[in-house]
């Protein structure tokens, strides 16, 4: 038990060397750590938004968003089916009243309009009820309504992919350790430490980023355009930063152009495989290049062939930002974006695109600052309290144990090092409810050296020699500690695994405390307990 091979002295010597050098940046004042030559590696402790301030955003989905969505869907599935061979002719369709509704000219083909879209309806929920009703009335008219429990799948969806794209987006920004939450049906919590201004934040969630070239129709006429009439296979759409004199676009003192393009999509953000800002190399303008996938690439050039010398709407969000002349083929799956951007917009636009469109329109609810101040003061609190609790317990040791009291003082203070520099190597976030876990870890650091001092004392009450008493002190007392140790491992996993903000911050700490405790309170402790019996004392103290 009190055997330590060489290989075994150096390896628990190499890991606190190690993780104690890890943690000297994080103890180094910022100015220092600046000062540091470029090579020299700095993993530091994040500091969560509590401690470093920050920026706080409540996002609000607009779920009545989600529900046109669905009805807009299955209207243009029901046209594209029907259109499907055997082609079925079907009346116009409406969506009115929150339902979906069109008529069936032959009524002999009513079943198999029923087949074809009982393909697009399934179950929702645990109550086996579909997430469309399919009725017919009056014999050949369809009426398609959602039901709620398809809606409620659909809000769901809709809200956890909307998630997974603002941690994308916030990731993009380079931001450490933000904390991004669903809290409820509709809404999302984002925390941002160490942005202290939720201005471009702000800009960058609230952006759908749906990405669509369509082709203008230049058939449209400006005085009915300003009248919101479009062609037949057309919609209006604003184009603002539109190019003075075009015949095809309606202009307006007080308000945006509008140009009318076609309804039918050339390509879609879906296709897209990378967006990045770049200079126009003549004109030096920031631009967004697009790059698209194969699919997209070889549709993009045939559409391109067959419309050489026409206009093709850019449309992000519903609006146009650009509507360039194809002025030849674009074969290399390459397009660009240019609409009067700085290269802040520019950029924003191409983390929204890169990132993926949001299946779900997102408001910003509430918002605030976390002043560092704060934070600092809280950090003040949290040392002192640490530092406090370290004196009192290296007292408490040093009265009670003597010798071994000084063992357990040298491993309290390491076991505080190997923390941080944990910390520090797996770019940890340190929050309030983080340093209280760091402060009952230190408290709770010598408990397995009470234990083992205890056994040992026992054990010499027997009439045990020194080097048996402090044997049987270890073992005995081991197996208790990796039991006890163990089951707080797993609390704070579960802490971690269903916990979320602060609640993982403190499972952190407390696991990492929890293993690097352990390591020194018995490994290391042991280890210099071992080398001192090498000197063959007669007498233990303690």
């Amino acid at each position: 038990m009190l055997d330590f091979p060489r290989w075994k002295v150096w390896s628990v010597i190499a890991v606190i060397l190690v993780t104690v050098l890890l943690a000297v940046p994080s103890l180094l004042p910022g100015s220092v750590r600046a000062s540091l030559p470029a090579w020299v590696p700095t993993p530091t402790v994040n500091l969560g938004l509590d401690l470093a301030g920050g920026s706080y955003l409540l996002l609000e989905a607009d779920t009545a968003d989600v529900a046109t969505q669905r009805l807009e869907g299955m209207q243009e599935t029901v046209r594209t089916e029907m259109r499907r061979s055997p082609r079925i002719d079907i009346g116009d369709i409406s969506v009115r009243d929150g339902r979906v509704s069109f008529m069936v000219r032959d009524a002999s083909q009513v079943d198999a309009v029923r087949e074809r879209l009982n393909q697009f309806t399934t179950g929702a929920g645990f109550s086996g009820q579909r997430d469309w009703n399919i009725e017919v009335v009056d014999s050949t008219r369809f009426v398609l309504t959602p039901t709620e429990e398809g809606l409620e799948q659909a809000i769901e969806t809709a809200m956890g992919d909307a998630t997974e794209v603002v941690r994308r987006r916030i990731d993009e920004l380079g931001t450490r350790e933000p904390t991004i939450v669903r809290q409820g049906r509709d809404r999302i919590v984002v925390q941002v430490p160490g942005l202290g201004d939720p201005t471009q934040l702000k800009e960058l969630l609230g952006r759908t980023a749906l990405l669509e070239f369509k082709l203008v129709d230049t058939t449209a006429d400006p005085a009915q355009l300003a009248q919101g009439i479009a062609p037949v296979g057309s919609e209006i759409l604003p184009y603002p930063d539109a190019p003075g004199g075009l015949p095809y676009v309606a202009y307006f003192p007080d308000q945006p152009p509008r140009v009318a393009v076609q309804r039918t999509t050339m390509i879609s953000g879906d296709q897209l495989v990378d967006a990045r800002m770049e200079f126009e190399q003549t004109t030096n303008a920031p631009g967004v290049v697009l790059r698209l996938d194969g699919g997209g690439g070889r549709r993009f050039a045939r559409v391109t062939t067959e419309n050489t010398g026409r206009p093709f709407a850019i449309i992000v969000d519903d609006e146009v930002i650009s509507a360039p002349n194809i002025n030849e083929p674009i074969t290399g799956g390459v397009a660009r974006i240019d609409g009067g951007f700085t290269s802040e917009s520019a950029t924003q636009l191409a983390i929204a695109l890169r990132s993926g469109k949001l299946p779900i329109e997102l408001a910003v609810v509430d918002q605030s600052t976390v002043s560092p101040e704060l934070g600092q003061d809280s950090i003040n609190k949290g040392v002192f309290a640490a530092v406090l609790a370290t004196v009192l317990v290296i007292a408490f040791m040093l009265v009670t144990y003597f010798r071994f009291g000084v063992y357990a003082t040298i491993a309290l203070i390491v076991n505080i090092l190997m923390i941080v520099g944990v910390m520090a190597l797996f770019n940890a976030t340190l929050t309030l409810p983080g340093i209280a876990g760091f402060v009952l870890t230190i408290g709770a650091a010598v408990d397995a050296n009470v234990l083992i001092n205890e056994r040992i004392r026992e054990e010499q009450r027997r009439g045990r020699t020194v080097v048996h008493s402090i044997e049987f002190g270890y073992k005995e007392a081991s197996r208790a500690i990796f039991d006890a140790n163990i089951t707080n491992v797993i609390a704070a996993a579960i802490m971690f695994i269903f916990g979320s903000g602060p609640i993982r911050g403190f499972a952190v700490v407390l696991t990492i405390g929890i293993v690097t405790s352990v390591f020194t309170a018995v490994t290391f402790t042991r280890l210099m307990v071992a080398e001192w019996l090498k000197k063959r004392p007669k007498q233990l103290v303690i």
